[in-house]
């Protein structure tokens, strides 16, 4: 009777770290997926930041030229 209860205690542990691999598995899925979209989502951006057209800029020299543009007259 001892054997036996042996080898159903043997048996219930090997059930409980098929179960604790399935659960560690499974939350290496989900992490894996997490980082592999916010890499997509990272790149994206990269790629939208570098073809976007940086508009400040444009405004900035068009200030700067109507800024020069207004003491040339008051130097006159």
């Amino acid at each position: 009777m001892n054997i036996k209860m042996d080898k159903l205690e043997e048996l219930l542990s090997l059930l409980k770290k098929k179960e604790d691999e399935k659960q560690k598995n499974t939350v290496l899925w989900v992490l894996a997926i997490i980082g592999a979209v916010a890499a997509v989502v990272g790149i994206a951006f990269a790629v939208y930041r570098f073809f976007a057209p940086d508009y400040l800029e444009d405004f900035e020299e068009d200030f700067d030229d109507d800024y020069d543009d207004y003491f040339e007259d008051e130097e006159k």
